[in-house]
């Protein structure tokens, strides 16, 4: 590694931007080839798990009603689903971005960050696309029901929520990456991880901090704030205030200080462990 890269790591990332994008696009035409419904996938999942919790929570087991919400349970549960599908989906593709990517890893020099940042990459561009479809959910319910929908100026408060999870997520992704180079059982160990930490985030239920260590967990979990975040100012109106945001911000940048400094620092073992 050059002396200069290694001083000023994102001016070498930027000069390696076109390969950047080259990735994301090559792992969004990976993921689709051959696929019938195409891009539509990256709607049809937060939507059918949407309907799934819906049918759940308000026909089978009906305790919507003590839950607290103040909104249509769809649009709650659509509204958390779509940031945590993206989260989810961004971490399993870092995971195995290295591994999966052996050949370039081993004979080609460029900052290795574009393979984990590469799979966030593509994974947002179906959170775009998922995020576009809340438009229409709330025309529906808008107009449709009793539930009114009134846009302010919190919406523009929606791309810094968009950053601080991408800054997280890029920063768990780099050591997740790191770990599963190393000890190829991480990746494994991920998909549980991700599954249980959704129902430990307020994705399909609100949750609050009684005491327990359930509500303890909950509150400490940086996505915890982030997804109340999204519907606070898309649905609610609000900026999101108090400390717990203000803690996950904190706990994003610091996972991706360290991530990022651990991921440059141990690079030069990448090949070797491959």
């Amino acid at each position: 590694m050059h002396a200069a890269s290694a001083s000023n790591p994102f001016s070498e990332l930027i000069r390696y931007r076109q390969l950047l994008a080259s990735l994301i696009w090559r792992d969004l035409r990976v993921r689709y080839k051959q696929s019938l419904l195409g891009m539509a996938w990256a709607v049809l999942l937060p939507m059918s798990m949407m309907l799934i919790f819906t049918f759940v929570f308000t026909r089978a087991v009906k305790v919507v009603g003590g839950l607290d919400i103040t909104m249509p349970y769809p649009l709650f549960a659509y509204t958390g689903l779509v940031p945590w599908t993206f989260f989810s989906a961004s971490l399993l593709g870092s995971v195995n971005s290295l591994v999966a990517n052996r050949n370039l890893v081993t004979k080609v020099y460029f900052p290795r960050e574009v393979f984990p940042f590469s799979s966030i990459g593509s994974a947002f561009a179906d959170f775009f696309i998922a995020g576009s479809v809340l438009v229409g959910l709330i025309g529906y319910f808008h107009y449709g029901t009793r539930w009114t929908f009134v846009p302010t100026t919190a919406l523009a408060f929606v791309p810094v929520i968009v950053l601080v999870q991408a800054v997280f997520t890029a920063g768990l992704g780099m050591l997740l990456a790191m770990a599963n180079l190393f000890y190829r059982d991480v990746r494994q160990l991920l998909g549980v991880a991700i599954q249980l930490w959704m129902f430990l985030t307020c994705v399909v239920y609100p949750i609050k901090n009684d005491g327990s260590w359930w509500g303890i967990v909950a509150v400490c979990n940086p996505m915890t704030p982030i997804i109340k975040a999204y519907r606070q100012c898309i649905l609610e109106g609000t900026i999101p205030a108090g400390g717990a945001f203000v803690s996950a911000c904190v706990t994003a940048a610091c996972t991706f200080v360290i991530g990022w400094w651990a991921f440059r620092k141990m690079s030069h073992k990448f090949a070797e462990c491959i």
